[in-house]
């Protein structure tokens, strides 16, 4: 089953951090990163950019309205996402804890729904009432 790790924590201190300590964490995300490549539970994974270049879309009565930077003010913003396969909810959270920034900040960790998979139940359900 694929799960979706999104890795929170506060920007901010990370502008903080003196360049030998963010370069640091830098390298245990690439061990990370290894790691799990290696272990085969890698599927996707991407570094965000900061907030401040985010944009907020929504639609309402038809018309599009962009707004700058994220949809709300939080103390941890989303940095972050590996997505992996994972035998069940308990090992992604094994594998969840490893990321750097669970030290740091919080990682959440969703299940990703398969809809090819949704489809071939509903189609087998609907082939056994006929």
């Amino acid at each position: 089953m694929k799960y979706l790790c999104l890795i929170y924590e506060n920007e901010k201190n990370w502008e903080s951090l003196p360049p030998a300590e963010s370069e640091a964490i830098m390298n245990e995300y690439f061990a990370f990163t290894e790691e799990i490549r290696k272990n085969g539970k890698y599927v996707a994974g991407e570094a965000l950019q900061p907030t401040a270049t985010a944009t907020t879309v929504r639609v309402r009565n038809g018309k599009v309205s962009t707004t700058d930077g994220p949809f709300a003010e939080t103390k941890e913003q989303l940095g972050g996402f590996y997505m992996i396969e994972a035998k069940d909810l308990n090992d992604a959270i094994q594998v969840a804890a490893k990321i750097p920034s669970a030290r740091m900040g919080s990682i959440e960790v969703r299940p990703i729904i398969d809809f090819s998979q949704e489809a071939a139940k509903r189609e087998q359900a609907a082939g056994a009432t006929a």
